[in-house]
């Protein structure tokens, strides 16, 4: 198997590894997810009804508002949060609710990141140095 890598911007977080889980679809932590059962729950995301816990989730764009920085810290506090989140782009709100989360973020690739990567493949997300290898 080769490695892939791929460059974004300096993102926030310690270096973490895992399985992607992508969607083209953009991303709330509020709306998109079920904090108690720890799945999609929007019905018409690409990924409604799939865990996302524990894993690195790959996705276009994030959307919402304040609301995504104390839910995304409530999901690690209660052990149901992804492990990354892997944005084209981000908002100040997002990298902001990651970092009070303390969960890598990374965004802006040189690339579209959404068709880059596969659903299953397994990557590592080193947000210091903004890169995400796969293989």
């Amino acid at each position: 198997m080769s490695t892939r890598v791929y460059k974004g911007h300096v993102g926030t977080g310690a270096p973490v590894t895992g399985e992607a889980l992508v969607a083209s679809d953009n991303f709330s932590a509020r709306y998109d997810l079920d904090l108690v059962a720890g799945i999609f729950s929007r019905p018409t995301h690409a990924l409604h009804g799939q865990s996302y816990v524990g894993k690195i989730l790959i996705l276009n764009a994030a959307k919402g508002g304040v609301a995504t920085a104390w839910m995304l810290r409530d999901m690690k506090a209660c052990g149901r949060a992804p492990a990354a989140l892997i944005l084209n782009f981000a908002n100040t709100i997002m990298v902001q609710g990651a970092a009070f989360a303390d969960l890598a973020l990374i965004d802006r690739f040189d690339v579209d990141i959404t068709t880059a990567i596969k659903n299953g493949e397994p990557v590592a997300v080193d947000p210091a140095a903004g890169t995400l290898t796969v293989g």
